[in-house]
């Protein structure tokens, strides 16, 4: 090959990766600051720990799983908000690179600027502004690993080689939907001959959470059905439930979105993406005897079908009838997630555009910059934090004194105001997460109650609600002990209902307070369930085997002389 086609070569291999890193550092800046990530679902803290809740044998459901172990044992030896800030980072950057990646393997043909803007579509769209703003960093993880799992399922049909997909699915199993979305990805793109072991390389990276909910119990019964409506996909303005899906938008919650999908601005940044999107799909459809290409069409279908249907009269009645009978339904609200679906075949139908455009007007990178353009323009304010929303907060120094006061001791701890959501001070005007499960050593009792669109959705947490109620109802430090809880916390400078609380608190011995924290030691005999987690631990063990594993084989067989993506 002369000089300057390696030079084209490797300009193609390497300017993915590097254009995509500087695309989610633009994203993403403010959060490189000093401080940790509370922002409505995403709680980042100094460091967590590895309770009955964060391997997934509590009262609610393993939602979490094994996310939450595997950023407890990183942050034994890293700062727990660097590991979700670069968690954060990784996730936009491979995601980018991946649809590079993708495009590079399913379109052989196309240039370097098709890749780019195959990179830009995967980073700057509507979903991952949004589930950034609504906190749902891990999704993104899963989100980020489905072009890779197409790359990897692929990989595995031509050679066999099934490494890089173990390691694709152990990423994406850091949680339940990210192992579901990265499984329909590689269930899509695999044969007849490879189905198989691509089944049974999901159930190994969804072992955690399956066997978390099987030992708990928490799948075992159906979910609040007043949650299908309240987590049902939303139309933005001007474009409708099915617009605003098709333009990768329509989360639930109205004030998890940026400021231009507040306004007719919404439109038109659409119909650039979509229209980018379609000019790939006349190429495309000239493919369509490639199953691949066909099946991740079909997929982004149902991805926007299926979600619109579920918002409507009909479906929600659908939803509301399986949330309540069939276990386990209660993953799938939330219906606006799935459009994470959609993405590898916008992907491939943008490169695929570009190329074609390319091929036309005779030149590589006049469509390339537009298209990229194009999709930078039509959210404009995904930059620089989505806004500037997405910033990292400072803890007061309270929470550490409580932690380390609680160290080594038993019971689980319960909290006051009642309910999961906070609005601090120092974490803004959205509500979040209260930090205290992740924050402290010990248990945290949680109901999972959510407080949604001026209703609620009841959780799982019926010990915790038990433990709720006696407290604001003032009850005695032996009907608290006798719930299993040695600890009451009181987290002073948020709103919320306190009841009679006064009451029962007085009957507590204080252990600590200040202006932000107050911390009870429930007198008595604590009446301890013991908890059998070694199925669950085992599991987590298997997740990181494949993971290990995976990685370890895809390495060894590249080094054998087979070129593995």
């Amino acid at each position: 090959m002369a000089s300057g086609g390696r030079w084209a070569a490797r300009r193609s291999r390497w300017a993915p990766p590097l254009y995509s890193v500087a695309l989610a550092s633009v994203v993403l800046g403010p959060l490189f600051g000093n401080g940790y990530l509370l922002l409505r679902d995403a709680v980042s803290t100094p460091r967590s720990y590895f309770t009955d809740s964060a391997l997934g044998v509590g009262d609610a459901a393993a939602r979490a799983v094994p996310q939450d172990a595997v950023v407890a044992a990183l942050s034994t030896v890293v700062d727990g908000g660097l590991v979700v800030k670069a968690a954060l980072l990784l996730a936009l950057w491979l995601a980018g690179w991946g649809a590079a990646q993708m495009s590079r393997t399913v379109l052989p043909s196309a240039p370097l600027p098709a890749l780019l803007v195959a990179s830009t579509v995967a980073i700057w769209n509507p979903y991952v502004a949004e589930r950034l703003l609504q906190g749902h960093w891990s999704l993104l993880i899963g989100y980020a690993a489905l072009p890779w799992t197409v790359v990897a399922a692929l990989d595995l049909r031509r050679t066999g080689r099934w490494g890089w997909l173990a390691v694709c699915l152990a990423v994406a199993g850091l949680t339940p939907t990210g192992a579901l979305l990265a499984a329909s990805c590689a269930w899509l793109c695999a044969s007849r001959q490879t189905f198989p072991l691509t089944a049974g390389l999901t159930l190994l990276a969804s072992a955690p959470w399956l066997v978390a909910t099987a030992v708990s119990g928490s799948g075992a019964t159906g979910t609040d059905p007043a949650g299908v409506a309240a987590f049902a996909a939303r139309a933005e303005p001007g474009l409708g439930t099915v617009g605003s899906l098709a333009g990768l938008g329509g989360i639930w919650n109205a004030d998890a979105v940026p400021v231009t999908r507040t306004s007719a601005f919404a439109v038109l940044g659409t119909a650039l993406l979509l229209a980018i999107v379609a000019l790939g799909i006349g190429p495309l459809w000239r493919r369509r005897r490639n199953p691949v290409v066909t099946a991740l069409a079909v997929a982004a279908v149902l991805a926007i079908a299926g979600p619109a249907l579920a918002a409507t009269a009909p479906g929600i009645r659908v939803g509301e009838w399986a949330a309540a009978e069939v276990p386990g339904a209660g993953l799938l609200r939330d219906a606006q997630k799935w459009v994470a679906l959609a993405v590898p075949f916008y992907v491939l139908a943008a490169a695929a555009g570009v190329t074609w455009a390319a091929a036309k007007l005779g030149n590589r990178w006049l469509p390339g910059v537009a298209a990229a353009l194009a999709v930078v323009i039509a959210l404009p304010d995904l930059a620089w934090g989505v806004g500037g929303q997405v910033k990292p907060v400072e803890y007061p120094a309270s929470w550490s004194v409580v932690a380390d006061e609680l160290a080594g001791e038993d019971g689980d701890v319960a909290v006051l105001p009642a309910g999961m959501f906070r609005r601090f001070p120092y974490s803004g005007d959205a509500a979040v997460l209260d930090p205290a499960p992740r924050m402290l050593p010990l248990d945290v009792l949680q109901t999972g109650e959510l407080l949604v669109a001026g209703g609620s959705v009841r959780g799982e947490g019926s010990r915790a609600e038990a433990v709720e109620q006696v407290l604001l109802d003032g009850g005695t430090p032996e009907d608290v002990a006798g719930l299993g809880v040695g600890w009451v916390l009181v987290e002073r400078t948020t709103p919320g209902q306190l009841g009679n609380s006064a009451a029962a608190l007085r009957q507590l011995t204080v252990e600590y307070e200040d202006d932000e924290l107050a911390l009870y030691r429930v007198p008595g005999e604590i009446r301890i369930e013991p908890t059998d987690d070694r199925a669950v631990v085992a599991a987590h063990l298997v997740w990181l085997v494949l993971l290990v594993g995976g990685f370890g084989w895809s390495v060894r067989t590249r080094k054998a002389g087979g070129h593995e993506t």
